[in-house]
């Protein structure tokens, strides 16, 4: 990868993708309350917690209220099209990208994976849970965004391949980190003892809702 110019290097910026269709929830995710918060604002607070400065990417809907908002630069894409948009309208050197949908993710997960990349200089950090690599949250390097506007450009908008190519342009492989070796070595946890394959538990349709406002309760401090 070609390096930067000073100015860009270590910056770090936080990005809650809300430009989903919410087709299956029938309502916009990013405004729907749990345990007494819009999912949007238990997105920031992720975020605040870990101690990234965030926007948003991608909103269907006004969420100004919330934080400043980034229109996407290619439309109906999926999530793609709002990590090409935040890229785009910032000049931070790393990227860290969390769905409005995953509302029980820990801010120590992201300041883990952002603090890995930042040794590590990979490409692409990712996380693994039961041994399954999950797309979100992910730590991109900004000299990704060349070939993320191709494979957009070329109607590729699977997110799993895309960190596939960034790592593969830049002759490696995207760096991905157990999600459980980290709470075992005491580098992330959740603050409510959430156990790990929660963190992960997306608010897709009104019965996972239902469910993650049961667990709110369960688990309550």
């Amino acid at each position: 990868m070609r390096e930067l110019p000073q100015e860009h290097l270590d910056s770090a910026e936080g990005f809650v993708l809300a430009g989903g269709r919410s087709s299956r929830m029938g309502a916009d995710k990013a405004l729907l309350m749990l345990a007494g918060k819009p999912l949007i604002q238990l997105a920031f607070d992720c975020f605040s917690s870990a101690g990234i400065p965030a926007r948003i990417a991608g909103s269907r809907s006004p969420l100004g209220a919330f934080g400043e908002e980034i229109p996407d630069t290619f439309s109906n894409v999926g999530p793609l099209g709002g990590v090409h948009a935040a890229i785009a309208a910032s000049a931070a050197e790393w990227f860290v990208f969390l769905p409005v949908d995953m509302p029980f993710m820990p801010g120590s997960l992201l300041d883990c994976l952002l603090r890995r990349a930042r040794i590590t200089g990979a490409p692409v950090t990712a996380t693994q849970v039961n041994g399954r690599v999950e797309p979100f949250p992910v730590v991109l390097h900004r000299l990704v965004q060349g070939t993320l506007t191709a494979h957009l450009e070329t109607g590729q908008t699977a997110c799993h391949a895309a960190w596939r190519s960034f790592a593969a342009d830049a002759a490696t492989v995207p760096d991905v980190v157990s999600a459980e070796a980290l709470v075992q070595v005491g580098q992330c946890q959740h603050d409510l003892g959430l156990p790990v394959a929660l963190w992960f538990h997306s608010a897709n349709t009104p019965a996972d809702l239902l469910y993650l406002n049961r667990v709110c309760r369960i688990f309550k401090p």
